[in-house]
């Protein structure tokens, strides 16, 4: 194992330990303004991974990239709003997600902009600012798959919840009768997805449309005169 892969390994680990706590955090914090503090309560207002972690899903997402990690609780009867509750609290997840991926893009900005002119060797060299500069190319990454992932609108994935706003008790009353039928097909889709080719991968045409776009508003902010 080179030095490159165990760079490139360390910085998937990090991401995941900056990463599951605010996509989790986020959740439980939206919880919690609209009434129900069932997940603050459980301590999942919390920065710390070992809160959110699931020892399964962990382990799966640090090496395959397909994971998991532990449910937030909520209750949407203590909600002021059950339905905007329930949407807006499985929103928040992939909101902060794509905020996320905006702070790490504009600090690799920034970094570039002060870096104009510096000599291609020392670029590619192992520095404290390479480094740095890898690990913010895994946050815009991975929290804009991260998001876009989420938004899928099967369960038990948050686009799911989002959905549910739109939708009528009958409609949930079916997807409750059919979990079984849906836990396979949540599954096959995400195998499915895999293996297919990112020229038919829908995900993968949404993930490059978020990237292009956070990155072009970043590129218009006046203060950061590219040096190229």
């Amino acid at each position: 194992m080179n030095l490159d892969t165990i760079l490139h390994f360390l910085a998937r680990v990090l991401t995941l330990l900056l990463v599951i706590p605010i996509h989790e955090s986020a959740h439980a914090l939206v919880a919690k303004w609209f009434g129900d503090d069932t997940a603050e309560r459980a301590g999942r207002i919390s920065l710390n991974p070992m809160d959110h972690f699931d020892p399964i899903g962990t382990i799966l997402m640090i090496f395959t990239g397909f994971g998991w990690a532990k449910p937030v609780p909520i209750n949407p009867m203590r909600m002021k709003k059950y339905r905007a509750g329930i949407a807006l609290t499985a929103l928040a997840g992939p909101v902060s997600n794509i905020l996320a991926a905006f702070v790490a893009v504009l600090a690799y900005a920034i970094m570039m902009t002060t870096e104009a002119g510096v000599d291609a060797s020392i670029e590619k060299a192992v520095t404290p600012i390479s480094c740095v500069k890898l690990l913010l190319v895994y946050l815009y990454h991975t929290n804009i798959g991260l998001a876009i992932f989420n938004l899928i609108p099967l369960p038990p994935l948050d686009g799911y919840n989002v959905l549910s706003y739109f939708t009528s008790s009958k409609v949930d009353r079916w997807f409750h009768q059919h979990q079984r039928e849906i836990s396979i097909t949540f599954f096959l889709v995400i195998i499915g997805l895999s293996y297919m080719p990112s020229w038919l991968n829908p995900l993968y045409y949404a993930r490059n449309f978020v990237a292009d776009l956070l990155w072009d508003t970043v590129k218009w902010i006046p203060k950061l005169k590219w040096g190229y």
